[in-house]
């Protein structure tokens, strides 16, 4: 029995020591478990917050990017805006930027700036807009187109040299001229540089080689604007610098109709520009009117005038919403004012609520 316990013992000894490295590895084990949890949970926060250090670094630039473009920006807006104010402005930046809708009246009608002015659709004669337009104004070189119908239905020929002579010359008031005295080039091309440049040498001339003379031209001006039913309308001179030149913008949209059925009058009104050879040496010519350039634009007959006593003048057949409309401008006060005048006009009939007003709604022919 002695023999026995002590193997039991010894046994016991031996298993309880096998027991207790077991359990200190298992410990450790799990010691390092935590360990090595803690430690991936360091590292997984190490690399988060240097992930978010790193999209920072990122952003920040960007944003810096963005602001030093919008300081930029504002620079070169402010800028532009100055050196606008000291040098002449495009075509581009005086028309382009406008196609917001035109302010407007209690009536819905655009606020323009000329004087007196008349809009009307050539095919019905409905007027659509009008304001002082029976009022008897100096009508500057809006007076050419009368001129040039004149011209054309004498039947001379175009091809005829007619030479600029001193009697051409501006004496009433001094104006300039790109045609030189001596200058000679045919009829043609002096209609030509009459209605698309306004050049008043060139009407002179025109109208002192009409048969009779310069004063039978004249005459046979007033003949015409007889026969078209211009009440309203006198002319002194074939340039308009004269200011006993006058008509009503009622008058003109009969003027304007009646010179759109002359294909030379309405091609030369209308080119851009034109070369031609002054004593041996080319010079370009361009249209007084910048609109007969815009794309926006398609221009039947155009003529722009000016004097003191007139002030800015513009008169045109165009094609507003698939229709011949005309458009007179008269006495408009400031450089540009003509032309915004007759893009408000644009932009008010191209806008859907005056379609169908005028679709419902018009005014009746000029009479």
């Amino acid at each position: 029995m002695k023999i026995r316990r002590t193997v039991i013992a010894i046994l016991s000894v031996f298993a309880f020591a096998s027991v207790i490295p077991g359990a200190a590895d298992a410990a450790s084990h799990k010691t390092e478990s935590k360990q090595t949890a803690a430690s991936k949970s360091a590292k997984s926060e190490k690399s988060a917050k240097a992930s978010k250090s790193t999209k920072s670094a990122k952003a920040s630039p960007a944003k810096e990017t963005v602001a030093r473009k919008g300081a930029r920006g504002a620079k070169e807006a402010s800028l532009a805006r100055t050196e606008t104010k000291g040098r002449k402005m495009s075509y581009r930046e005086v028309q382009t930027p406008h196609r917001a809708a035109p302010a407007v009246d209690g009536d819905g009608n655009p606020l323009l700036q000329s004087a007196a002015f008349m809009i009307a659709d050539q095919a019905t004669g409905n007027v659509i807009l009008e304001k002082n337009s029976d009022a008897v104004l100096p009508i500057a070189s809006i007076t050419k187109l009368m001129t040039a119908m004149v011209v054309l239905d004498a039947r001379l020929s175009l091809t005829e040299t007619i030479t600029v002579t001193s009697d051409d010359v501006d004496t009433l008031r001094n104006s300039s001229s790109h045609v030189p005295v001596g200058t000679e080039l045919a009829r043609e091309d002096m209609l030509r540089l009459a209605l698309m440049s306004s050049e008043n040498r060139a009407s002179s001339a025109l109208a002192r080689n009409y048969p009779g003379g310069y004063q039978a031209f004249v005459a046979a001006m007033n003949r015409k604007a007889a026969s078209l039913g211009l009440r309203d309308t006198r002319f002194s001179d074939a340039t308009g610098l004269n200011s006993a030149n006058v008509s009503s913008a009622r008058d003109l949209v009969k003027m304007v109709s009646a010179a759109s059925r002359y294909p030379l009058i309405r091609e030369f009104s209308t080119t851009a520009n034109y070369v031609v050879h002054l004593n041996g040496r080319p010079r370009q010519f361009n249209n007084t009117n910048a609109l007969v350039s815009s794309p926006d634009w398609q221009i039947g007959v155009s003529k722009t005038g000016f004097i003191n006593e007139s002030g800015k003048c513009l008169v045109m057949q165009a094609w507003l919403l698939n229709k011949p409309m005309i458009i007179v401008l008269l006495d408009s006060f400031g450089r540009f004012t003509r032309v915004a005048d007759a893009q408000r006009v644009k932009r008010w009939l191209e806008s859907a609520a005056v379609q169908q007003k005028l679709a419902l709604h018009s005014r009746g022919p000029a009479t």
